[in-house]
């Protein structure tokens, strides 16, 4: 099978943040990873090259596009197969959004100045990979981060700020004593809301915190925008962590999981049952 492209390429003139409230609130709580692993394509009987590819994500828009909320494509599985792959992603982006989901790139860009600037141009809806929301990552400092607002604010897009993540390593960084007292991430967490402040509860600016954490250790009462919490599944998080984590927070949780679901590929149906199960999980922690 291979994905076709039709026009349009979602409600640009709409904030992020508002957009994603109205389609969590239509199709629930949900963000599935389009992470075409060499061994999943392997295990779906595809080649792994740009030919099994395509197919991969073709059957993953087919199933899931037009059901969960947000598709989040990981660049770098699309990037090993050069130009090649690169089409593919144009290719499936554009199908998933004409297929209503929002698509929220997982590329973790950071750099400065007109690099980030360059970086920034997905969330352009003339960009021939215009996705709805990128991930970013702060660690060159967070004022590194302006382009990025400033096309989002321009273009209606999103970021989600890697903040306080699921990896082990992480912490090293993330849990350091910046200079004003406070943990990295916590002044992440301050500094995303700082920017939501005139739209809060539904900034486009969001954070990523790992559903995998044994504690909530920064204080997101004053984000004012969404949170992306991957890792349920392979990597450990479950609906009920989920529950301990974010059982006070007010704005939007978009869990994330990738596995747990493309490991039932490559059967449309079972896909679709999968993501269901997770769905309801998801739904009776929360």
């Amino acid at each position: 099978m291979t994905m076709t492209v039709g026009g349009g390429v979602g409600e640009t003139g709409v904030p992020f943040g508002r957009r994603l409230r109205e389609t969590v609130s239509r199709r629930g709580p949900l963000c599935v990873g389009i992470d075409p692993h060499p061994s999943l394509i392997e295990a779906w009987g595809l080649p792994d090259d740009a030919r099994g590819l395509d197919s991969f994500a073709s059957i993953v828009v087919e199933a899931l596009a037009d059901r969960v909320a947000v598709l989040k494509p990981q660049s770098a599985f699309f990037e090993r197969h050069g130009s090649a792959g690169i089409a593919v992603l144009e290719r499936c982006v554009a199908a998933a959004r004409d297929c209503g989901a929002l698509v929220l790139l997982d590329a973790k860009r950071g750099d400065i100045g007109s690099t980030m600037a360059a970086y920034a141009d997905y969330l352009d809806p003339a960009h021939p990979l215009a996705v709805d929301a990128l991930t970013v990552s702060p660690f060159l400092g967070f004022g590194s981060l302006a382009p990025a607002v400033a096309a989002a604010r321009a273009h209606g897009g999103g970021l989600f700020v890697l903040a306080r993540t699921s990896n082990a390593e992480g912490a090293q960084v993330q849990l350091a004593q910046a200079p004003a007292g406070a943990s990295v991430a916590q002044t992440i967490i301050d500094a995303i809301g700082s920017i939501n402040t005139e739209s809060s509860p539904d900034g486009s600016v969001g954070a990523v915190i790992g559903a995998t954490l044994a504690q909530l250790d920064v204080d997101i009462s004053a984000l004012g925008g969404p949170v992306l919490s991957p890792g349920l599944g392979a990597q450990g998080g479950a609906p009920v962590h989920l529950r301990r984590l974010f059982g006070g927070f007010s704005g939007v949780l978009l869990p994330s999981t990738s596995r747990e679901v493309l490991r039932h590929g490559p059967d449309v149906a079972a896909l679709r049952v999968a993501a269901r199960a997770v769905a309801d999980d998801v739904a009776a922690a929360l």
